[in-house]
């Protein structure tokens, strides 16, 4: 699993309609995507990143939508993976400064969502022209500047075996003394091999720098605050003979859960969707429980949605993006993708409030910029195995 499709540079992009042919689009349909359209009936949801995201607007959202609203076609179009965010961006302030639409009425992209909102490319949006913002955290709307819609969420939690652990630590300083009073017994994966790995290692990183610093190094690329991270890093170098097998450390998400799910490990931090997911095919013993920390709490964040301005067809899009924010849409983003709803749990069926009820949707700590988040990976891999 990916670092989270956070509101942030670090996060995936997308590839702009119409441009170069070597960067186009693909359309739901399989074919070059010209979806550019003054038809309020027809709109178009760009997406940047994997397939599972396409799969939730194709085969969730979209069907579920176009009961409430059968005479409004909604399709996709995606640039897998976002490899083409740059391009995109640059197209899109294009289209907004010669008031042309852009081809596209929503984007699901992060790192176009952001870097968009910089340019002014996008519609400006609260909880008075969206209606769905209304229960939203009102830091998780602030985050997304005043145009980013957030939709969903996840966030890295602490697993543990339930057989094995009766009482999870709550804080970070707890966790630290768990793992060197149970030696063996705690596992994280290497930064550069995935995010929940990532997300200990910064969180035990922030842990030695202000609010200030860490705030700086989640906005750009503050290079000269890495000096910071000395004492971090010693810290993790010191438990590291107390992971497991004694310092080795499992290359990715997936192996962690396997060692997890296997009975060999009994505590790891975890990604919220992959961990939930893996619950509900079985992959995870229901055995196995999660909790989060506190002081600091590991990392998370909200996906956010973002309309040109230049969009002919913004009245539908805020509708269609209203009814993501539903309970209907939240419960979907749920159950296909294991997505933290962004709305309050207290709008949502009692299988699925309670199913997050220990997540905290609420308490979502950005990663690094993406700069930093490289250079952390580097350093850990100098200084700590």
């Amino acid at each position: 699993m990916n670092i989270p499709r956070a509101f942030s540079i670090s996060a995936v992009g997308l590839c702009a309609v119409g441009v170069l042919a070597a960067c186009g689009p693909v359309a739901a349909t399989g074919t070059s995507a010209d979806t550019t359209t003054d038809d309020s009936s027809s709109l178009t949801v760009f997406i940047s990143g994997d397939t599972n995201v396409q799969d939730l607007w194709e085969k969730g959202i979209i069907p579920a939508y176009a009961e409430v609203e059968p005479d409004v076609a909604v399709t996709t179009t995606i640039d897998l993976h976002g490899e083409h965010d740059q391009q995109t961006v640059a197209k899109l302030t294009t289209a907004t400064e010669a008031g042309d639409a852009p081809g596209f009425d929503v984007v699901d992209a992060g790192f176009v969502v952001s870097s968009a909102a910089e340019a002014g490319a996008l519609l400006e949006v609260d909880a008075t022209s969206v209606a769905g913002l209304e229960t939203v955290p009102e830091a998780t709307i602030d985050a997304g500047k005043g145009v980013g819609i957030p939709y969903r969420a996840s966030s890295v939690l602490l697993a543990y075996d339930t057989t094995k652990v009766d009482e999870p630590p709550q804080t970070l300083d707890e966790l630290l003394d768990w793992v060197e009073d149970n030696p063996g017994e705690f596992a994280y994966n290497s930064p550069s091999t995935g995010g929940s790995g990532g997300a200990f290692v910064t969180t035990v990183l922030d842990s030695y720098l202000s609010d200030a610093d860490q705030e700086a190094m989640r906005a750009g690329y503050a290079k000269e605050l890495e000096e910071g991270w000395d004492a971090g890093f010693e810290r993790l170098v010191e438990i590291g003979d107390s992971v497991y097998q004694g310092g080795v450390y499992p290359n990715g998400n997936n192996q962690v859960i396997e060692l997890l799910a296997g009975g060999e490990i009994a505590m790891a931090p975890v990604w919220s969707d992959q961990f939930i997911t893996g619950q509900a095919t079985g992959l995870i013993p229901e055995s196995v429980g999660y909790t989060q920390i506190s002081d600091p709490s590991f990392t998370g964040s909200a996906s956010y949605l973002g309309i040109p301005k230049t969009s002919p067809n913004t009245e539908a899009a805020i509708d269609l993006v209203n009814f993501v924010l539903s309970p209907e849409g939240q419960q979907i983003i749920a159950e296909q993708i294991s997505g933290y709803p962004v709305v309050s749990l207290d709008e949502l069926p009692d299988e699925v409030a309670d199913r997050f009820a220990e997540a905290d949707p609420t308490a979502l700590r950005p990663g690094y910029y993406s700069e930093i988040g490289a250079d952390m990976s580097n350093e850990w891999d100098q200084r700590v195995p």
